[in-house]
């Protein structure tokens, strides 16, 4: 776990990775392992662009910054088609994981958009 950790330690040690998907009822589009993180097959994980963001969520704002920042994102540039039963896999997964996963079996809000003299201008793409 994280007890004995600051939260500058935490943010040093925690990154996100971002994928876009259009959800399709077509199972050629499974993927049964996304709980492992981002999906690099093909042309998935492929396009991405590397940087320095904070934790999201609807608590945060352009006047509320994370405590846990600055966070490295890595986000595919590509909206992928992927099938709605991956994320019933997905979803299967969380429940069968040791710790608690239920909080994150339902959509969250997402923070504002960041104000542009507030935002990265560190955008790094291989």
């Amino acid at each position: 776990g994280f007890s004995g950790l600051g939260k500058q330690d935490i943010a040093s040690n925690v990154g996100v990775h971002g994928q876009v998907f259009t959800v399709v009822n077509d199972d050629s589009y499974f993927y049964p392992d996304m709980i492992r993180g981002m999906i690099v097959d093909g042309e998935m994980g492929r396009d991405v662009t590397y940087y320095t963001g904070s934790t999201t969520g609807d608590s945060r704002s352009n006047e509320m910054c994370s405590t846990y920042s600055p966070i490295t994102w890595q986000v595919d540039r590509k909206c992928h088609m992927i099938s709605a039963s991956s994320f019933d896999k997905m979803c299967y997964d969380m429940k069968m994981q040791r710790d608690d996963m239920s909080g994150d079996l339902h959509a969250h809000g997402s923070r504002e958009l960041v104000s542009h003299e507030y935002s990265a201008n560190n955008h790094v793409s291989p």
